[in-house]
Formats: C-alpha cells, sequence, structure tokens
C-alpha cells in the first residue's frame, strides 16, 4: 500500500492562501519519497500575517517567484495517484487541498486518515496527541511548521505504528477512511 502524507503552510486564515506543501511518500514500508514546495498563494487570497509568518518563517518574498497551486499540483501529481492520503489533523489539510483544488478547478478524489486520530488510538498515554509531542515521543526530528518537516514526521508516525505492532489500531483507523472528491466538494 502507498501513503501520501502531506502538510500545508497557510499564509492567512484561508484555506485557499497555502504557501508552502510538504509530501512524504511510504511504499513497502519505508518513506521512499519527500518534496516541499513553496506556493504563490492566489491573487488576492495570499496576503501574509504577521503571526503566520511568526509560525512559519514564510514571506510574500519568499514565495513571490513561487509556482501557483495548479502547477505545483501538476508537479506532484504523480504522488497523490493511487494512494491512501494522510495528515496529522486532516481536517485542516484536506480542508486545505480542498479549498485549493477548487480554487483552480481541478478534479481528484481520494481516501484519507489522520494521523492526529490514529495516534489517540495507538499511544493513549500521551499528555497531547499534537505532531511535536508524539515526534518527541518516537524520537523523530522536527523543524515543526516547515510543510516538508511535518509530512515527514507524520509519515514516520505511520512507519512507527507500524513497527510497534500496533497494526491493529493503525488498521481500524485506516478502515474508517473518509473520501474527498474535489467535485463533491465545490459543489458544497
Amino acid at each position: 500500500m502507498k501513503i501520501t502524507v502531506i502538510d500545508f503552510e497557510t499564509a492567512n486564515r484561508n484555506r485557499a492562501s497555502a504557501c508552502s506543501i510538504g509530501v512524504a511518500v511510504i511504499e513497502d514500508g519505508e518513506i521512499t519519497t519527500r518534496v516541499e514546495r513553496l506556493i504563490k498563494p492566489p491573487k488576492g487570497i495570499g496576503w501574509f500575517r504577521e503571526d503566520f509568518i511568526d509560525i512559519h518563517g514564510i514571506t510574500h518574498a519568499d514565495v513571490c517567484d513561487a509556482p501557483g497551486f495548479d502547477t505545483v499540483f501538476q508537479e506532484l501529481r504523480p504522488y497523490f495517484e493511487n494512494t491512501l492520503l494522510a495528515a496529522h489533523n486532516a481536517v485542516f489539510d484536506i480542508g486545505v487541498l480542498g479549498a485549493l483544488l477548487g480554487h483552480y478547478g481541478i478534479s481528484y478524489s481520494c481516501d484519507y486518515f489522520c494521523t492526529l486520530a490514529a495516534s489517540r488510538a495507538v499511544w493513549p498515554h500521551l499528555p497531547a496527541h499534537d505532531l511535536g509531542t508524539v515526534a518527541r515521543h518516537l524520537g523523530v526530528a522536527l523543524d515543526h511548521h516547515h510543510a516538508g518537516s511535518d509530512a515527514n514526521a507524520a509519515a514516520r508516525m505511520i512507519l512507527a505504528m507500524l513497527s510497534e505492532n500496533r497494526f491493529e489500531r493503525l488498521q481500524m483507523i485506516v478502515s474508517q477512511t473518509k473520501r474527498f472528491d474535489s467535485d463533491t466538494e465545490r459543489r458544497v
């Protein structure tokens, strides 16, 4: 099974204001691909809030020459094909993906699951299940709020679930995947 883990950083509260994407692909029990790309947010949506810059460090100057998501998605599309998507706090990242696909009129559908929900089921003893806490628990290096590092940490979390004989719990989470379809999202 191929699992593609995604993470987005945004310029502001608008979900279509993505300024960075991270992708980590798991195939045959190992991370085979790790990608991070800057994204130029769509005109009129991509103004940068100072508090968001303080979180991820990305500014308008960093993305002014970057491609838009439509171009980035076409480049990364092979990682999104024939895969199960995952994200830590998938409500946010799948929401960003949906907003961007809708903005650019790109059709895409997949199943996905949330590593935040999975971590709660697999490690209920942890005091919290945010990405930083779980990464520390697993001894995974994390440069938090850098999309590539965040996607990699969530991918390593999935691998840890598998290696710790937690497969039954992970399988239970994965069996409860949700369906994402950008055409349906646009109609909503």
